[in-house]
């Protein structure tokens, strides 16, 4: 199952980097596979630390944020108990991991972790269609490059009506934002 996330790591200087991602992850939550390019921050990281943590939450506008690389400053952290890294505050629940294996021979390389550490800082408050709708948005919103400009803006428009019927100012912004976000990206398709 993947289970669509916020992944934060560092790198050997410190400098936290923060970013949505969609593991793989086990029922009971003890290994994950991350599957990061390898152009990434996550990845190079990962590779030479061989650490982070995956955080469950139920902030689409963070998630959104992260995913178009529009986080204005790092959001509030504390110090992992298991791992050097950081966990986000706002998140729900977090799980620290190790990377057991790394294998980068493709563009997409395939990082398994083990879980080391769960812990919990809030309930889940649930996801309405609205919250849903930006998180496929979000994806969207990450493969401009990949997908026909028109097939993202017809699903876009298609978003757009649990977000008109559900959302909050949380979801409102956050649809936003990606909507804006793709539309100066395709502008010229």
């Amino acid at each position: 199952m993947i289970l669509e996330g916020i992944v934060t790591t560092q790198n050997a200087e410190g400098v936290i980097n923060v970013a949505p991602m969609g593991p793989i992850v086990d029922a009971g939550m003890q290994t994950l596979v991350l599957r990061p390019f390898q152009t990434s921050t996550t990845y190079q990281n990962l590779k030479q630390e061989n650490v982070g943590v995956l955080h469950v939450t139920d902030d689409v506008l963070l998630l959104a944020r992260t995913a178009i690389g529009r986080l204005d400053k790092l959001p509030e952290t504390q110090r992992a108990e298991k791992v050097d890294g950081v966990v986000l505050t706002s998140a729900c629940r977090w799980h620290e991991f190790e990377v057991t294996s790394l294998d980068d021979h493709e563009e997409r390389t395939r990082i398994e972790c083990r879980v080391v550490h769960t812990g919990r800082l809030r309930d889940f408050f649930g996801f309405n269609r609205a919250k849903h709708a930006v998180i496929e948005a979000a994806i969207l919103a990450t493969r401009v490059h990949l997908l026909p400009a028109d097939e993202i803006r017809a699903e876009f428009e298609r978003l757009a009506v649990p977000i008109d019927k559900t959302a909050g100012p949380q979801e409102r912004e956050a649809f936003a934002l990606l909507n804006n976000y793709v539309a100066e990206l395709t502008a010229d398709e």
